[in-house]
């Protein structure tokens, strides 16, 4: 099978480039300065994926939906569905999203989850894909491109904003992680090491996440509410109340409670061991 990546010279197509070649596929790559263009691929590839920052996508592949055919394979790699999804449907290929949840720095995929929403394609060729990524150790979870966005704006959106906004308050007290450092516990080094690990990516990506997945905005307002509950807690007299929330929020995680605990024990010691 030939396979065709757009965007193929960045670091998660050539991630997946090696994954495809190691399957024996013929792997080819379009980029910015590369003899092959997009068109080239769409017009030869029987797989086609797209992998371009997200606000480029939509662009992509509309300019390449029309010279795709019945028997050819359409995916992206963006962190969005809905949009991606219904523009590669305007094209006649077979249509497969695809979201890594993960970075283009993990050297393999064991063990890493990748997100598939099949619009429309056969058994056939979905079964061959998602072998294909399990063949490499990931874990593949099947869902539709709207399910996917939503759950996107809680395990993304949510999780980047509250990052962010750790750090936003850190720089507004103007206390930076080298005055912490001697008061450090290890949870908390694993905050600020989550924060620092944000900032060290590139904003273009992590604002396209939280800026056009439309259902952010309804996650970040309950944010905003459960926020001003918890500050009204902490500052109230009234201490059982936030016995109350506390213990109304270890309830709703459940069993998760005490799995976190131990999976951040590993971490723990495994930063003491560094």
């Amino acid at each position: 099978m030939k396979v065709g990546i757009i965007g193929g010279t960045g670091r998660m197509g050539r991630l997946f480039a090696g994954v495809f070649e190691r399957a024996g596929d013929d792997v080819v790559c379009s980029g910015r300065t590369t003899r092959i263009t997009a068109m080239d691929i769409a017009k030869e590839s029987d797989l086609v994926i797209v992998s371009v920052p997200i606000h480029a996508t939509t662009e992509v592949i509309r300019d390449i939906a029309p010279h795709l055919v019945e028997s050819q394979v359409v995916c992206d790699l963006t962190s969005l569905k809905v949009f991606p999804v219904r523009e590669m449907l305007s094209s006649r290929a077979e249509v497969i999203g695809l979201h890594p949840m993960f970075g283009p720095s993990v050297r393999t995929l064991e063990q890493q989850t990748i997100i598939v929403t099949p619009a429309r394609c056969s058994p056939a060729n979905l079964d061959r894909l998602t072998e294909t990524l399990k063949k490499e150790g990931a874990r593949t979870t099947i869902t539709t491109p709207d399910a996917h966005d939503r759950m996107m704006a809680v395990v993304q959106g949510l999780t980047h904003f509250v990052t962010l906004s750790m750090a936003e308050t850190m720089r507004r007290l103007d206390i930076t992680p080298e005055k912490t450092e001697p008061f450090m516990s290890p949870v908390y080094q694993i905050e600020t090491g989550l924060v620092g690990r944000l900032l060290s990516q590139d904003p273009g990506l992590y604002g396209d996440m939280l800026r056009m997945n439309p259902y952010v905005p309804a996650v970040l307002e309950a944010c905003e509410h459960a926020v001003r509950d918890v500050k009204d807690t902490v500052l109230s007299d009234d201490s059982g109340l936030f016995e109350e929330l506390f213990t109304r929020n270890s309830e709703h995680f459940g069993k998760y409670c005490n799995a976190a605990s131990s999976l951040t024990d590993s971490l723990i010691e495994a930063m003491v061991k560094r």
